[in-house]
Protein backbone atom coordinates (compact mmCIF):
# COMPACT_ATOMS: atom_id res chain seq x y z
CA UNK A 1 0.00 0.00 0.00
CA UNK A 2 1.26 3.62 -0.58
CA UNK A 3 0.31 6.58 1.10
CA UNK A 4 -2.15 7.62 -1.57
CA UNK A 5 -3.47 3.99 -1.67
CA UNK A 6 -5.65 3.14 1.45
CA UNK A 7 -5.44 -0.46 2.67
CA UNK A 8 -8.54 -2.35 1.79
CA UNK A 9 -8.81 -4.00 5.03
CA UNK A 10 -9.10 -2.29 8.29
CA UNK A 11 -8.29 -3.66 11.80
CA UNK A 12 -9.73 -2.40 14.88
CA UNK A 13 -8.08 -3.14 18.15
CA UNK A 14 -6.58 -2.02 21.59
CA UNK A 15 -10.31 -2.69 23.53
CA UNK A 16 -12.48 -5.50 24.88
CA UNK A 17 -14.66 -7.64 21.86
CA UNK A 18 -18.16 -6.25 23.26
CA UNK A 19 -16.73 -2.68 23.19
CA UNK A 20 -14.94 -3.46 19.29
CA UNK A 21 -18.03 -5.40 18.24
CA UNK A 22 -20.38 -2.41 19.27
CA UNK A 23 -17.97 0.02 17.63
CA UNK A 24 -18.43 -1.66 14.33
CA UNK A 25 -22.68 -1.86 14.67
CA UNK A 26 -22.25 1.91 15.59
CA UNK A 27 -20.33 2.70 12.62
CA UNK A 28 -23.01 0.58 10.08
CA UNK A 29 -26.09 2.04 11.73
CA UNK A 30 -24.39 5.25 10.55
CA UNK A 31 -23.39 4.68 7.05
CA UNK A 32 -27.48 3.74 6.64
CA UNK A 33 -28.98 2.19 3.71
CA UNK A 34 -26.88 3.80 0.65
CA UNK A 35 -24.03 1.44 1.30
CA UNK A 36 -25.02 -2.04 0.89
CA UNK A 37 -22.91 -3.77 4.17
CA UNK A 38 -22.97 -7.53 4.82
CA UNK A 39 -20.83 -9.15 7.06
CA UNK A 40 -21.27 -10.28 10.85
CA UNK A 41 -20.88 -8.86 13.91
CA UNK A 42 -20.96 -10.75 17.57
CA UNK A 43 -23.01 -10.21 20.31
CA UNK A 44 -24.42 -11.39 23.63
CA UNK A 45 -27.88 -11.18 23.63
CA UNK A 46 -27.71 -13.47 26.93
CA UNK A 47 -24.69 -13.28 29.21
CA UNK A 48 -22.51 -16.08 28.22
CA UNK A 49 -24.14 -16.85 24.85
CA UNK A 50 -22.36 -15.11 22.36
CA UNK A 51 -23.79 -15.48 19.06
CA UNK A 52 -22.67 -13.85 15.70
CA UNK A 53 -25.60 -11.86 14.09
CA UNK A 54 -25.98 -11.30 10.15
CA UNK A 55 -26.11 -7.68 9.15
CA UNK A 56 -28.10 -8.50 5.79
CA UNK A 57 -30.97 -10.20 7.05
CA UNK A 58 -30.88 -10.29 11.35
CA UNK A 59 -30.16 -13.84 11.71
CA UNK A 60 -28.45 -15.23 14.47
CA UNK A 61 -25.46 -17.94 14.37
CA UNK A 62 -24.52 -19.82 18.17
CA UNK A 63 -20.85 -19.51 18.95
CA UNK A 64 -20.33 -21.98 21.46
CA UNK A 65 -21.89 -25.50 21.90
CA UNK A 66 -23.00 -26.53 25.20
CA UNK A 67 -21.13 -29.67 25.98
CA UNK A 68 -22.55 -30.39 29.09
CA UNK A 69 -21.13 -30.16 32.61
CA UNK A 70 -17.37 -31.13 33.31
CA UNK A 71 -16.43 -31.08 29.18
CA UNK A 72 -12.98 -29.94 28.77
CA UNK A 73 -13.26 -30.00 25.00
CA UNK A 74 -13.13 -26.24 22.70
CA UNK A 75 -16.80 -25.15 23.07
CA UNK A 76 -16.51 -23.22 19.68
CA UNK A 77 -19.74 -24.51 17.55
CA UNK A 78 -17.01 -24.61 14.18
CA UNK A 79 -20.00 -25.88 12.48
CA UNK A 80 -22.53 -22.48 13.40
CA UNK A 81 -19.28 -20.28 11.77
CA UNK A 82 -19.15 -21.96 9.23
CA UNK A 83 -22.80 -21.81 8.35
CA UNK A 84 -22.32 -17.92 9.48
CA UNK A 85 -19.89 -18.17 7.29
CA UNK A 86 -21.46 -19.37 3.83
CA UNK A 87 -24.14 -16.84 4.41
CA UNK A 88 -21.52 -13.84 4.30
CA UNK A 89 -20.41 -15.27 0.93
CA UNK A 90 -23.70 -15.61 -0.63
CA UNK A 91 -24.26 -11.80 0.50
CA UNK A 92 -20.86 -10.65 -0.50
CA UNK A 93 -21.48 -12.26 -4.16
CA UNK A 94 -25.35 -10.67 -4.99
CA UNK A 95 -23.41 -7.57 -4.25
CA UNK A 96 -22.06 -5.04 -1.28
CA UNK A 97 -19.75 -2.13 -0.64
CA UNK A 98 -18.45 -3.48 2.61
CA UNK A 99 -17.35 -6.30 4.68
CA UNK A 100 -17.89 -6.39 8.68
CA UNK A 101 -16.55 -9.78 9.81
CA UNK A 102 -16.47 -9.67 13.67
CA UNK A 103 -12.75 -11.24 13.51
CA UNK A 104 -10.05 -13.07 12.54
CA UNK A 105 -9.53 -15.67 15.17
CA UNK A 106 -8.35 -19.26 16.07
CA UNK A 107 -11.22 -20.76 13.56
CA UNK A 108 -9.65 -18.36 10.82
CA UNK A 109 -6.34 -18.84 11.82
CA UNK A 110 -6.77 -22.71 11.06
CA UNK A 111 -8.51 -21.56 7.38
CA UNK A 112 -12.11 -22.41 9.05
CA UNK A 113 -14.55 -20.60 10.82
CA UNK A 114 -15.21 -17.03 8.72
CA UNK A 115 -11.63 -17.96 6.34
CA UNK A 116 -13.73 -18.33 3.39
CA UNK A 117 -15.41 -14.98 3.47
CA UNK A 118 -12.32 -12.97 4.22
CA UNK A 119 -11.16 -14.59 0.73
CA UNK A 120 -14.46 -13.64 -0.88
CA UNK A 121 -14.23 -10.13 0.08
CA UNK A 122 -10.90 -9.98 -0.91
CA UNK A 123 -11.25 -11.46 -3.70
CA UNK A 124 -14.62 -9.54 -5.05
CA UNK A 125 -12.38 -6.40 -3.87
CA UNK A 126 -14.72 -5.30 -1.11
CA UNK A 127 -13.49 -3.59 1.57
CA UNK A 128 -13.33 -5.43 5.25
CA UNK A 129 -13.97 -4.06 8.44
CA UNK A 130 -12.66 -7.05 11.32
CA UNK A 131 -10.98 -6.97 14.28
CA UNK A 132 -7.98 -9.44 15.23
CA UNK A 133 -6.18 -10.37 18.70
CA UNK A 134 -2.48 -9.44 18.98
CA UNK A 135 -2.06 -13.90 19.32
CA UNK A 136 -3.39 -13.98 16.16
CA UNK A 137 -1.09 -11.63 14.35
CA UNK A 138 1.33 -13.91 12.60
CA UNK A 139 -1.29 -15.91 11.03
CA UNK A 140 -3.32 -12.49 10.11
CA UNK A 141 -0.02 -11.38 8.62
CA UNK A 142 0.47 -14.63 6.33
CA UNK A 143 -3.09 -13.97 5.19
CA UNK A 144 -3.66 -10.45 4.58
CA UNK A 145 -0.13 -8.67 4.64
CA UNK A 146 0.41 -5.50 3.21
CA UNK A 147 -3.68 -5.26 2.87
CA UNK A 148 -4.81 -4.03 5.95
CA UNK A 149 -3.88 -1.06 8.29
CA UNK A 150 -4.75 -1.31 12.41
CA UNK A 151 -7.13 1.40 13.83
CA UNK A 152 -7.98 2.05 17.39
CA UNK A 153 -11.07 1.14 18.54
CA UNK A 154 -12.77 4.94 17.92
CA UNK A 155 -15.77 5.39 15.25
CA UNK A 156 -13.87 8.66 13.98
CA UNK A 157 -10.99 6.30 12.73
CA UNK A 158 -12.87 3.77 11.02
CA UNK A 159 -14.94 6.52 9.70
CA UNK A 160 -11.86 8.01 8.05
CA UNK A 161 -10.63 4.78 7.00
CA UNK A 162 -13.95 4.71 5.12
CA UNK A 163 -13.38 8.32 3.66
CA UNK A 164 -10.13 7.66 2.33
CA UNK A 165 -11.39 4.44 0.69
CA UNK A 166 -14.28 6.46 -1.07
CA UNK A 167 -12.11 9.25 -2.18
CA UNK A 168 -10.05 6.81 -3.76
CA UNK A 169 -12.72 5.48 -5.53
CA UNK A 170 -14.04 8.50 -6.73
Amino acid sequence: MTLDQPAPIAVVRGAPTPQIQALFATFVARLGTPVRVVGVVEEEPVPGRAQLRSLTDGRRFEVFQELGRGSSACSVDAGSVVSACEAVRGDIAAGCDLVVLSKFGRLEAERSGLSDAFAAGLAGGVPILTSVAPKFDPAWSAFAAPLFVMLPPRLEAVEAWWRGLNRQAA
